[in-house]
């Protein structure tokens, strides 16, 4: 299948909150408590409705094998290492990735409240999706909110040949005022990994700049770029950009960095993932009102250029996912057909299948 035809679908679409249910009870199966499930489950649910489908539902049943190996744990206890004013650094003693992200939004937000700025440094954690499922929290109540977090090495350092540097996601979100949160998302990769499995996985090729094979020659196929190396956004900008995010990621929260990091495709080995979060009070800058006010101002004059050919609107960041999430919750999600079996074989697999009514 080429790049720019669609994949197969049941061309059925289904309600997100039977999804919901799916993915929580194979949580729940695994010994997650009912909020957490309810939680991570949510987290790969709204990826979907967002059109990120690389960390949707495609990535269950990773979850469920690391849950099941005990590289991660079920129930997620975190300790706070550091509790300095502003500053705190978090354990997440190898629990759920969501799990532990969300208790550290929460964590930078009220420390921002009280101090201006939340700084919440997060060691020993798992992969946890997409960042702006949490950065758009801190921006709904009134914050900036700045997350990194380093992964499993897919990258070589520009100009080597080993995979050391992971695509290191980062994500910036804002008060957008009367628009909602606007909010930046993305990886120093030129592309998510999970897109590359996505194509491997229905036999797409992919575009010969995502990535390198093996010996360093560009390629189009996903099992050679998988076995290769994925290529920095930018050149060696994204290299820098990674190299800096694994830095704060790792190295400054305690925990593993470069290779002694394993992402969520891996079922057996503890993760050591480590998370940087900032969250910036409006309301010390300026009163928040004024700030949403300036906001909306901005994203008017953003939006009010002339359009070039091929395009029909100016898109402000995040704008898209908010269109698609909107679109997707009144239709319901329309997924792949591989997708939906691998979700039925790992609910059957969990012992949940009675939840399979679509």
């Amino acid at each position: 299948m080429s790049q720019t035809e669609q994949p197969s679908t049941t061309g059925m679409r289904i309600a997100p909150e039977k999804l919901l249910e799916v993915a929580a009870a194979v949580y729940r199966s695994a010994g997650m408590p009912e909020q957490d499930a309810k939680l991570a489950a949510d987290t790969l649910i709204q990826a979907d409705l967002w059109g990120h489908q690389s960390h949707g539902l495609l990535r269950l049943g990773w979850y469920y094998a690391r849950l099941q190996s005990g590289a991660m744990k079920a129930v997620t206890e975190t300790s706070m290492v550091v509790d300095a004013g502003a500053i705190s650094v978090m354990d997440g003693h190898d629990g759920v990735g969501q799990v532990i992200t969300r208790r550290a939004v929460d964590e930078a937000v009220s420390r921002a409240k009280q101090h201006g700025v939340g700084v919440v440094s997060v060691r020993n954690s798992n992969h946890f999706g997409t960042c702006m499922y949490y950065t758009r929290i801190g921006a709904e109540q009134g914050c900036v909110m700045v997350l990194m977090s380093n992964a499993g090495p897919n990258m070589a350092p520009w100009g080597g040949l080993k995979k050391k540097i992971g695509t290191n996601p980062w994500s910036i979100a804002v008060p957008g005022g009367a628009h909602g949160p606007v909010v930046m998302d993305m990886a120093n990769s030129g592309v998510a990994r999970g897109k590359i499995y996505l194509a491997n996985k229905r036999r797409e090729s992919i575009p010969d700049h995502w990535a390198i094979d093996a010996q360093g020659r560009p390629t189009t196929d996903p099992k050679a770029a998988l076995e290769g190396f994925i290529l920095p956004m930018a050149g060696h900008k994204g290299y820098v950009m990674g190299t800096m995010v694994d830095i704060l990621s790792g190295v400054l929260s305690g925990s593993q960095f470069l290779d002694g990091v394993h992402g969520p495709y891996d079922p057996v080995n503890r993760s050591g993932a480590g998370h940087f979060m900032v969250a910036l009070n409006v309301a010390a800058f300026q009163p928040i009102g004024e700030f949403n006010a300036r906001m909306d101002e901005y994203l008017t004059s953003l939006k009010d250029v002339p359009l070039a050919a091929g395009h029909k609107q100016v898109f402000y960041p995040g704008e898209m996912e908010k269109l698609a999430d909107l679109e997707n919750r009144k239709l319901g999600l329309l997924l792949p057909e591989d997708t939906l079996e691998d979700v039925a074989r790992v609910a059957k697999e969990a012992g949940v299948a009675e939840f399979l009514s679509f």
